[in-house]
């Protein structure tokens, strides 16, 4: 947790604590993102404008991109560190699922939701290795969450930080989109970020705070904007396939290499030792056999099914 530090006298005499609101930040996504980033930069500026500022944040697992989530609370004088549900007055999220899941946190009145498109679909949303088998994440589109928000955008920041060079600037993009929601200084926000951003991407990370507030910005004068297409839903399958395992019997020097590591048990050593797939229905075509047979023997095929 970030406390802030003591209010110079100018800076006091700046802000009247019996009128400056407390107004709610809420920045989430998944680890490596830049969301402590993000809520530090936010934290720094709003300090600069004379605010007393709290910061907190949790980032458990986030190096295995786990759940990473920072709340920032400004005003007069800031007791909690934490958002209450439903007080969010804005909801940044670098990561779309992230962003549904924290959704009823956003104050429903009047709250604003920002949300990058990208969507890292995590492990336990992959449960199910079957074929064609739906996978356990956000089905709801972009153009759906915006239409039910009061003020909503979701952008393509990582396709964005992409067409200027540098992919990891996605995250100075989505900054520079929430940074249209207050009424700082440019010249604050330049110079906090070259303070956090690495060396030498000082210029890059600038002309990507630029983009994210230029595309805010012509959202707001043409609604029909708010939302970029959205990659393709990963809990969609794609076109059926079949798969077909082609065991070459006198190579197969029965070593059950194979048959130990294959994830869905469907090989095992008949009586001559030699692989033999018992289940095709449950293959789902991972090539792992085919990959670590010493012996070349198994070759994985994907062949389109033969129309009716």
């Amino acid at each position: 947790m970030s406390q802030a530090e003591p209010l110079s006298q100018d800076q006091a005499a700046a802000v009247d604590p019996a009128t400056a609101t407390t107004r709610n930040v809420l920045v989430v996504g998944v680890g490596g993102q830049g969301v402590i980033m993000i809520s530090k930069v936010l934290a720094l500026v709003c300090q600069m404008q004379g605010y007393s500022v709290k910061q907190s944040e949790v980032h458990g697992m986030a190096k295995r991109g786990g759940s990473v989530f920072s709340h920032v609370r400004y005003g007069g004088q800031v007791w909690s560190p934490t958002i209450p549900q439903g007080e969010a007055d804005v909801l940044l999220a670098l990561e779309w699922a992230e962003g549904l899941r924290w959704l009823p946190h956003l104050r429903p009145e009047n709250g604003v939701f920002i949300s990058d498109t990208q969507q890292v679909v995590p492990p336990f949303a992959c449960r199910n290795r079957s074929i064609g088998a739906e996978l356990a994440y956000a089905k709801e589109t972009p153009a759906e969450i915006v239409e039910r928000v009061t003020e909503g955008y979701a952008l393509a920041a990582g396709r964005m930080a992409d067409e200027i060079g540098n992919s990891r600037a996605a995250n100075t993009i989505l900054l520079g989109s929430l940074s249209t929601t207050f009424d700082f200084p440019l010249e604050d926000w330049r110079k906090v970020i070259g303070m956090f951003v690495p060396k030498g991407t000082e210029d890059v990370n600038i002309e990507a705070f630029e983009l994210g507030r230029k595309w805010i910005e012509e959202a707001r004068a043409n609604p029909e904007r708010a939302t970029d297409p959205a990659p393709p839903a990963p809990h969609l399958s794609a076109a059926p396939v079949e798969v077909e395992l082609e065991i070459t019997e006198a190579w197969c020097k029965g070593c059950d290499i194979c048959v130990k590591l294959c994830p869905e048990r469907c090989l095992v050593l008949d009586t001559r030792q030699v692989a033999k797939l018992t289940d095709p229905k449950a293959c789902t075509g991972c090539r792992i056999c085919e990959w670590l047979c010493p012996d070349f023997a198994i070759a994985v095929k994907h062949r389109e099914p033969v129309a009716a």
